[in-house]
């Protein structure tokens, strides 16, 4: 079961990934889970990132 909604904000923050790409991201899609782990399409609020994100990686932001 996700954790996350689409159209909710969330923070992305993972250890290794690009300079600025942690931050405030929008869910887009949930996706299906990869080995145990939820996944998710999060665009950058800016609009400006695209990516997948695990569920591990994000935490609620509060609403847009």
């Amino acid at each position: 079961m996700h954790k996350f909604k689409v159209g909710q904000r969330v923070k992305f923050s993972a250890a290794h990934v690009e300079r600025g790409a942690t931050g405030l991201y929008k869910v887009v899609a949930q996706l299906p889970d990869e080995r145990g782990e939820q996944q998710y399409r999060i665009e950058s609020v800016d609009r400006t990132r695209l990516r997948v994100a695990q569920e591990s990686q994000l935490s609620s932001a509060g609403p847009l």
